[in-house]
């Protein structure tokens, strides 16, 4: 059975940080691409954040967080990372991450990956920063 869970999620105050966990089971780890995407409310878009790739470690950070927002893999543990730094309020938003099967594009393919490719999406987490 495929899943993919994410973890870590929580209230925070600003300045302060959360590791973002996305587990997954039942597919190839390593031929997938890994995206952390947010959604800040319901009514508005669904937001990149940040990509992996579990075949060669290839990442993209979005700019709105880049230097503050770290993505990495554990592929023994089928598990991706994001570790969150200096928190915002702005910040505050449910995170999901989502994995597409990239084998086929044999590496010729761009981060970050975009939200329709997604073959399994998590159910998300909430993290709420505090001013």
């Amino acid at each position: 059975e495929v899943e993919v869970v994410e973890s870590g999620g929580g209230l925070v105050q600003a300045g302060g940080s959360l590791r973002l966990s996305c587990a997954a089971s039942g597919f190839a780890f390593d031929d997938y691409a890994v995206t952390w995407f947010r959604q800040a409310a319901p009514e508005k878009e669904r937001v990149i954040i940040s990509s992996i790739s579990c075949e060669d470690g290839r990442t993209y950070v979005a700019n709105s967080v880049k230097g503050r927002f770290t993505i990495s893999t554990d592929n023994a543990k089928k598990t991706v990372y994001l570790q969150m730094n200096s928190l915002r309020p702005e910040d505050t938003a449910v995170y999901y991450c989502a994995a597409e099967d990239v084998a086929s594009y044999d590496g010729n393919y761009y981060l970050p990956r975009n939200w329709y490719g997604m073959n399994y999406w998590g159910k998300g987490t909430l993290v709420t920063v505090s001013s």
